[in-house]
């Protein structure tokens, strides 16, 4: 059931085989690195990663370098929900 952004085209996916298939449309055309830097617990529950993200090209030309924060809502044990926002 999860609620996962398509953080490259935009909108969002719903459950294991729409990720699955938004994640192999995207490894198919760049390469993203994303290396988290700090953690946090919000006041509403969720859980902050802001992280440090790189893409790049197939090629290992650079399209975007920078900082983002994923914010996970957890249910049960189980990621339900992930939204990106600017850091």
């Amino acid at each position: 059931d999860v609620h996962w952004p398509n953080g490259w085209e935009g909108g969002y996916v719903d459950g294991h085989e729409q990720v699955r298939d938004y994640w192999t449309r995207q490894w198919k055309e760049i390469n993203p690195h994303v290396e988290p830097v700090s953690f946090k617990e919000r006041e509403d529950g969720r859980i902050e990663v802001e992280v440090h993200q790189v893409a790049k090209d197939l090629h290992g030309k650079l399209l975007s370098d920078g900082m983002v924060k994923h914010i996970y809502t957890i249910e049960d044990c189980l990621i339900k929900n992930m939204e990106i926002e600017k850091a």
